[in-house]
C-alpha cells in the first residue's frame, strides 16, 4: 500500500500515521548509526563509593548537613532539578511509546532511548547520596511530589511537534548537565555529568536528523511544528516543586538562561537544518517561517537585556563580598 499525504488547503497534509510509516526507514538508519557510535558505560564507575557512609534513620548513621556537600550552592540546586527531570522517565517512556509505537525501528529506538536515559538517573542519584551532595530527605520528598502529579507533554497532540520538541530538548538537557558539572566545584561530578551529556548529544542528533527528513516530506507542517515548539518551549522539568525559583537561580548562575537557550540550543539546530532558509514553502509554511524568524530576533533582544541585568546583579554581589 502506498502511503501518501492527503490534500489540505492546496498543500499536501500528512497524518501522524502516514508520517510514522514514511519515516520508519530513516529511524532505522539513525538507530543503526546511533548504536554504532554510542559507547556503553557503567554507572557504578562514576560514583565515589569510598566517600559513602550511613545516614541517620534505621541505619543509625549521620544526618545530612549542608557542610558535608562538596558541590557549590548553585550546583546543588541544578543537580536536584536535573535528577528530578530524569526521575520522570516512566512518564516520558509512556508518552513516546504511545506516540511512536512499540514495534519496528520506532519501538526499538523508544526502548533503547529509555534504557540509556535510565542510566542517567541511576548514576546521578548514586553520586548525590554517596557524596552527600544534597539533602536526601528533601530530594525524596521532591521526587514523590513531582512524580505523583504526573506528566503530560505539551506536544502529545502531534507526532511532528513531538519530534521537533525533543530535537531541541535533548540539546537543552545536554547543555544543562554540562554547565552544572562546570559549576559544581567537584571534578567527580563534572566527569559524571560530562558522560551523561555525551548521551544527550547523541539523542539530539537522532531527533535532529529525523526532523530534517520530516522537512523534506512535509515542509509546511514541519515548519509550523518547529515554530510552535520554539515559541512555546518549556523544559520537561517545569512541574518540579519550586522550579521557577530554581530556574531563576540557574539562570543567574550561568547554567541555563535566555542567552544560553538562544545561542546554544535553538540556534545550533535551526542553523544545522537551515530552517530559516528553506524555500518552496506554501502559505502556511512561509507564515510559520517568518514568525519563527521574528521570534528568534525578539528572543535575542530579550537575552541582551537579561545579560545586562545579570551582569549588574553579579557586580553588586561582588562589591558586597569585597566590602564585607
Amino acid at each position: 500500500m502506498t502511503i501518501a499525504p492527503s490534500r489540505h488547503h492546496g498543500q499536501a497534509a500528512w497524518s501522524d500515521s502516514q508520517l510514522l510509516y514514511a519515516l520508519e526507514e530513516v529511524v532505522e538508519t539513525e538507530l543503526n548509526r546511533h548504536l554504532g557510535v554510542a559507547k556503553d558505560w557503567m554507572p557504578h564507575e562514576y560514583v565515589p563509593w569510598s566517600d559513602a557512609r550511613d545516614f541517620d534513620g534505621i541505619m543509625g548513621g549521620e544526618a545530612w548537613a549542608v557542610e558535608q556537600s562538596k558541590v557549590t550552592a548553585i550546583g546543588r540546586t541544578a543537580l536536584v532539578v536535573n535528577l528530578l527531570t530524569e526521575d520522570n522517565l516512566p512518564s516520558y517512556h509512556h508518552e513516546i511509546a504511545t506516540l511512536f509505537g512499540r514495534d519496528g525501528a520506532w519501538g526499538t529506538w523508544v526502548h533503547r532511548w529509555t534504557a540509556e536515559e535510565g542510566r542517567h538517573g541511576i548514576v546521578m542519584r548514586d553520586y548525590l547520596l554517596a557524596s552527600r551532595a544534597v539533602d536526601p530527605v528533601a530530594l525524596e520528598n521532591f521526587r514523590m511530589q513531582h512524580m505523583s502529579e504526573g506528566f503530560e507533554s505539551d506536544n502529545r497532540h502531534s507526532m511532528l511537534h513531538s519530534v521537533a520538541y525533543v530535537a531541541f530538548q535533548e540539546l537543552a538537557t545536554r547543555i544543562s548537565h554540562r554547565n552544572t558539572g562546570h559549576h559544581s566545584g567537584d571534578p567527580v561530578c563534572d566527569r559524571m555529568l560530562a558522560r551523561i551529556a555525551t548521551d544527550e548529544n547523541l539523542h539530539m542528533v537522532f531527533y535532529r536528523n529525523l526532523l530534517g527528513k520530516a522537512f523534506e516530506l512535509a515542509p509546511d507542517q514541519t515548519m509550523s511544528a518547529v515554530r510552535d515548539v520554539v515559541v512555546g518551549f518549556r523544559m520537561p522539568g517545569h512541574g518540579i516543586p519550586g522550579f521557577e525559583r530554581a530556574a531563576a537561580q540557574m539562570a543567574i548562575g550561568g547554567i541555563y538562561n535566555l542567552r544560553i537557550h538562544h545561542d546554544d540550543v535553538l540556534q545550533p539546530v535551526l542553523r544545522f537544518l537551515k530552517v530559516l532558509d528553506i524555500g518552496g514553502l506554501g502559505p502556511e509554511g512561509l507564515k510559520a517561517q517568518e514568525e519563527l524568524g521574528l521570534y528568534m530576533g525578539g528572543l535575542d533582544d530579550q537575552a541582551v537585556k537579561f545579560d545586562e541585568r545579570r551582569a549588574a546583579l553579579l557586580a553588586r554581589r561582588q562589591a558586597r563580598a569585597e566590602s564585607a
